[in-house]
């Protein structure tokens, strides 16, 4: 599937033509174009300063890499930064897009092929009513997608979160990496979506005209997903934070059991240690050199020393 489009009077009319065309087709008042850069070279930067006349610090923003989530509004354009994200087998990636919006054209610039243009362009096939809105549309598109790999990454984050802490109370070993790991990918996720809040918000300000009254409730309707993945990640704030201390209660009241059964079974033995210590001394003592002494000092031992199991045993502590 091409990386270039066509709409003209809100209908797809062609796509993946070269992008070499595109200033061609946006001498077309009515024509709007998107089309997408993939780790661009060094002639499709020069299309973007020369044919669009983009801003030099948006472009050099674009070529950066990790830059923070956000919308920079220039004299004839819009630059901004959201963050594909996926999250597999506890590993948490993102996938920087940059997005340059001008009267009639969109441009994305991406930092590989990790983020899947197929799902972009089958969402904006799957409403085309709505391609009347212009550059609106399709910027509507790319937010509405990258705020799903966010939520989507968010909710396989918070069932691993809940499968952690169940292995913690069943006190199974290994757990304190995953929940470092799971730590460290909760941060990530943080730093892509919670700025997207602030980019929706800008985008919606009545200072923009890119979002009509058209496009206007579906904008709503992503910012409301994007403050549902905020919330479910400050929720997964506090439960990995509670990971850990859960891990600390739960191996020290499994040590204390330890202590006790280890406490109990020395206590246990000390009673044959004790009494053959005392029958072992060099002096004469009750049943000295008799053949009843041996049968006391032993029938003491194993008696005195089942007595103490069961009283163990009975307040739990074996």
């Amino acid at each position: 599937m091409g990386r270039t489009r066509l709409y003209r009077n809100g209908e797809l009319v062609d796509h993946g033509f070269p992008v070499t065309d595109v200033a061609r087709h946006l001498q077309d008042p009515g024509s709007v174009v998107w089309f997408d850069l993939c780790a661009p070279s060094e002639g499709e930067i020069g299309l973007l300063r020369d044919e669009l006349g983009l801003h030099e610090l948006a472009i050099e923003d674009a070529m950066a890499e990790r830059q923070r989530p956000k919308v920079d509004r220039y004299p004839t354009h819009l630059f901004l930064t959201v963050y594909a994200a996926e999250y597999e087998n506890h590993e948490f990636t993102t996938t920087e897009v940059d997005v340059f919006v001008t009267g009639n054209a969109v441009v994305t610039v991406r930092e590989n092929e990790s983020y899947d243009l197929g799902k972009l362009q089958r969402r904006w096939d799957s409403a085309p009513t709505l391609a009347k809105s212009g550059v609106g549309f399709l910027l509507h598109g790319l937010l509405d997608d990258v705020v799903d790999t966010q939520y989507t990454a968010a909710q396989k984050l918070d069932e691993d979160i809940e499968d952690l802490e169940d292995k913690i109370y069943q006190e199974k070993p290994h757990v304190g990496h995953k929940a470092i790991k799971l730590r460290r990918s909760l941060v990530q996720l943080r730093r892509v979506a919670l700025p997207m809040r602030e980019v929706l918000g800008s985008l919606m300000h009545k200072d923009h005209t890119i979002v009509d009254d058209t496009m206007m409730p579906y904008y709503l309707d992503v910012k409301d997903h994007t403050l549902f993945t905020a919330e479910l990640t400050e929720s997964m704030r506090e439960l990995v934070t509670n990971l850990r201390e859960a891990e600390v209660a739960v191996q020290g009241n499994r040590l204390n059991s330890i202590m006790k059964k280890v406490t109990s079974w020395a206590a246990i033995i000390a009673v044959p240690t004790a009494i053959s210590g005392y029958y072992g001394m060099n002096v004469p003592y009750p049943g000295f050199s008799q053949p009843w002494g041996v049968w006391a000092s032993t029938l003491g031992i194993f008696g005195l020393s089942f007595l103490l199991y069961l009283m163990f045993k009975r307040r739990d502590w074996l």
